[in-house]
C-alpha cells in the first residue's frame, strides 16, 4: 500500500509540473508575440513620423533612442512593487519629471519648431487605449 501511495503522489507531482511548465510556456510565448507586435507598431509609427515631419535619419534615430530610454524608465516605475499600491495619479506624478526630461532632450535634438510639430503629431497619432479613453 505504501508503495502505491508514493506512485500516486509522484504521478500527481509530474502532472502538476507539466501543467505549470505548459502554462508558463504558453504565457511567455504570448508575451513575446505581444512584444514583437508592439515593436512592429512602434517601428511603423516612427516611419510614419519620419515621413510626416520630414525628419532626417539622425533626427529619427534620436527620437527613437530617447523614446526607448524613457519608455524603459516609465516601465520600471509601473513595474516597481513599491508603486503597485499607488493610484494612477500618483504614478503619473512620479513620471512627470521623466516626461519633462524626455521633452527637454527631444527639443534639444529637434529644435523648438520641429519639437512643436512633433508634439502636435504625437497628440494626433497617439494610439487609442481601451477603458474609456481620455
Amino acid at each position: 500500500m505504501n508503495w502505491s501511495k508514493k506512485m500516486i503522489a509522484c504521478a500527481t507531482l509530474i502532472i502538476a509540473l507539466f501543467t505549470v511548465t505548459s502554462t508558463f510556456a504558453q504565457g511567455g510565448g504570448g508575451r513575446m508575440m505581444d512584444t514583437a507586435a508592439m515593436r512592429q507598431r512602434q517601428e511603423a509609427m516612427l516611419a510614419k513620423m519620419k515621413t510626416d515631419l520630414n525628419l532626417t535619419q539622425t533626427q529619427a534615430d534620436s527620437v527613437k533612442a530617447i523614446s526607448m530610454e524613457f519608455n524603459a524608465k516609465r516601465r520600471d516605475i509601473f513595474m516597481d512593487p513599491a508603486n503597485q499600491g499607488l493610484s494612477r495619479e500618483d504614478r503619473m506624478a512620479k513620471m512627470q519629471p521623466l516626461t519633462e526630461a524626455m521633452n527637454a532632450r527631444l527639443q534639444a535634438a529637434l529644435g523648438a519648431d520641429l519639437f512643436k510639430k512633433y508634439q502636435d503629431w504625437m497628440q494626433a497619432n497617439r494610439p487609442q487605449r481601451g477603458g474609456g479613453g481620455r
